[in-house]
């Protein structure tokens, strides 16, 4: 069997990686030469791992495919030609106006249609509202192909639940939701992923799957900012959200009557949202619903959340500027340093990256400097790998980003490299009672100040 897996990011790599690993198996890596991505084609070649962080076995994984001649990055789209299966991962972000922006899957489509043959089964995993396959890539890849769906070629749409830090794990171990335009397509879906996946496979129909990746991430996005607004309320009381939190969450789990259960879960706050999905599956969901439902439905918690969510990182900006204040600093005259720049704790993925935004938003200051231990470098923004560089001088810390490198900084150091003891913890990690003894002016999400 040849695969074609279209997209060598978080979703594309682990996933031509495992299925390389199969016996029979070969798989082409396709991605674009762009200046952003394209030094990926000859890492991956090179059996290395484009992707930073904590990947418990991927990088060894690619070594393994790559020197066995079973997994081969490449740009050259003929490889469409001969293969067998064809899996999409392209990036699927939304515009300004919170539109879907389909421009690489639409591409994709269409390239791949032309070069198709009969048979081959044509699977979407990038993310994209419900309602996509059916209405945009079918006609697409029929146009293109002169082939149907369902009767010439097999169209399936299953979406991936990768997370950054546990990317294999996920793709072999969690449930996988294969939707079919027929029940034939989705069987055929299903055989497929029963190749890496060690776990039940689920067969239903592309709308439904589209629903489901769409809903799990709104459905999260929501807790979320049910967390952050309460934070947000704690601050206003004067009262600490973790406390709260910790009480909230105490509630036991009683098997006798798990129908009228007490139990509760609530998230922990933070500086704010980010990764690929999150940010942008909510304005997917309703997009789907506004383009392709029979009736009109706002859907107004789902979307209310979302923007409480972006507000996050313009209140960490909030709290530097008054910590700077109650110091008798401004904002213009002051050094800042951001500490943590990747959306994820332990990972080098910086997309929809929350820090992104405080970034910009603190602009002003005489000299802001970001630190991660993750990330690569990103365009446009004062980036050092040097922990002690970064802080040295500082009037600032604002951390965005709870690293394991970051647990163990000693307070007493960061008293003394500092210009200023200043920390907004948007993550709850240093000790706020601790550093309040050593003479810190401490701010953090959800930490009110009792009148």
């Amino acid at each position: 069997m040849k695969i074609v897996v279209v997209g060598m990011g978080y979703a594309g790599i682990p996933s031509a990686a495992l299925f390389a690993n199969v016996n029979g198996i070969t798989v082409a890596g396709l991605q674009r030469k762009s200046q952003r991505s394209g030094w990926k084609i000859e890492c991956l070649n090179q059996g290395k791992s484009p992707i930073g962080g904590d990947e418990l076995g991927l990088a060894e994984l690619i070594n393994k495919v790559v020197k066995e001649d079973q997994l081969k990055a490449t740009d050259d789209s003929s490889v469409y030609s001969d293969a067998d299966v064809i899996l999409i991962d392209v990036q699927t972000p939304v515009n300004k106006d919170h539109t879907p922006d389909y421009d690489s899957l639409k591409n994709v489509c269409r390239e791949a249609g032309k070069k198709m043959n009969n048979g081959v089964l044509f699977g979407v995993e990038s993310t994209v509202a419900p309602g996509t396959t059916e209405n945009i890539v079918k006609p697409i890849l029929e146009g293109a192909s002169g082939m149907e769906a369902g009767a010439d070629f097999n169209l399936i749409y299953s979406y991936e639940r990768v997370m950054a830090g546990r990317l294999l794990y996920n793709l072999q171990y969690l449930p996988r939701i294969v939707g079919g335009h027929t029940a034939k397509c989705a069987k055929r879906g299903a055989e497929l992923y029963s190749k890496i996946n060690k776990t039940e496979i689920f067969q239903t129909d592309c709308l439904t799957a589209e629903t489901c990746k769409t809903v799990e991430n709104a459905y999260r996005d929501v807790n979320i900012a049910f967390a952050n607004e309460i934070a947000l309320i704690c601050e206003s009381l004067g009262a600490d959200v973790n406390e709260v939190r910790r009480y909230v969450n105490n509630l036991p789990f009683d098997p006798r009557d798990p129908a009228k259960n007490p139990y509760r879960m609530m998230l922990e706050p933070g500086a704010g949202v980010g990764g690929h999905c999150l940010p942008k599956d909510s304005w997917l969901l309703k997009y789907g619903v506004d383009n392709f439902g029979t009736k009109k439905v706002n859907p107004n918690i789902i979307i209310q959340s979302r923007i409480t969510n972006d507000y996050m990182p313009f209140h960490m900006k909030n709290l530097v500027i008054e910590a700077l204040k109650e110091n008798g600093i401004e904002l213009e005259k002051s050094k800042i340093t951001i500490l943590g720049y990747a959306f994820l704790e332990n990972s080098g993925d910086t997309r929809n990256t929350p820090a992104q935004q405080l970034y910009n938003s603190l602009d002003k200051a005489k000299e802001l400097v970001v630190h991660d231990p993750n990330v690569r470098d990103f365009e446009g923004v004062n980036y050092t790998k040097d922990l002690e560089k970064a802080l040295r001088n500082s009037d600032c810390l604002a951390l965005v980003t709870k690293h394991k490198e970051y647990l163990t900084i000693d307070l007493q150091w960061l008293k003394e490299t500092m210009r200023t003891p200043i920390i907004v913890d948007g993550r709850n990690l240093f000790n706020r009672f601790g550093a309040e003894n050593l003479g810190f002016t401490y701010k953090g999400i959800g930490i009110g100040h009792k009148p």
